[in-house]
């Protein structure tokens, strides 16, 4: 049975964005599960699936709708035990959490910063007065304004990652020998940026840099089917 998966993406369908939608892509891609995507704008979330959910990405498997990227990963797992796992166990829960808390207050800031302007550019007239209007008073600022200290900042966030560059020193993932659902959320952030933005995160040389390309090759190049921003 063929999974679908609400997408967010802009005014060109081809490119989704969202780094929670990424994240519930890779995590099928891991299990090897058959998908269908249905491009979904930024007014049209709260339609999907009767009113299910405020964000995406929400999945259908069959009779079942599951809503939030984290909770996607814990069905999947729990639902096709007999494809990879995306935890290894209890501790890979725990450890995940622990990711998906440090990326949400580490990364996506510093991306919300660098890729604001960029990602009103991608909307629609109707969604990008909603995207303006909805994070201008999210962040209490023009969107230009916020994007303006994306070069003082730049930085502090690449030296933020030291954690994570220091771990990837020792293995390919932050999974360990193979990906797990903690890389898919730091991932998600990182493609996020890439799809958004041309501003560069990251140079070329850095671990954290070549780890995000380790990323974008698994499951036949998934996430370089969406090229970057140009």
């Amino acid at each position: 049975m063929t999974i679908l998966l609400y997408d967010l993406v802009g005014r060109d369908e081809s490119r989704p964005f969202s780094p929670h939608c990424w994240k519930a892509t890779m995590a099928l891609a891991h299990k090897g599960l058959d998908i269908s995507t249905a491009p979904t704008r930024f007014l049209e979330v709260p339609t999907i699936e009767g009113g299910a959910s405020k964000t995406v990405p929400v999945i259908r498997d069959g009779d079942k709708v599951v809503i939030d990227s984290f909770a996607i990963a814990l069905y999947l797992d729990e639902a096709y035990p007999d494809r990879p796992t995306l935890f290894g166990g209890e501790g890979g829960k725990a450890m995940a959490r622990f990711i998906e808390r440090w990326s949400q207050l580490t990364i996506h800031p510093y991306v919300t910063t660098a890729a604001i302007v960029d990602l009103h550019t991608m909307q629609d007239e109707e969604n990008a007065a909603y995207f303006r209007q909805s994070r201008e008073q999210r962040l209490g600022r023009r969107l230009e304004d916020v994007v303006a200290a994306r070069d003082a900042g730049l930085t502090a966030f690449r030296a933020s990652l030291e954690p994570l560059r220091s771990m990837l020193a020792y293995q390919p993932f932050i999974g360990g020998a193979a990906p797990l659902f903690a890389d898919y959320i730091v991932f998600g952030a990182l493609q996020w940026a890439r799809i958004a933005t041309p501003y560069q995160l990251l140079e070329n040389s850095d671990v954290v840099a070549q780890w995000f390309c380790r990323c974008l090759d698994l499951h036949g190049g998934l996430g370089r089917k969406v090229a970057a921003a140009a």
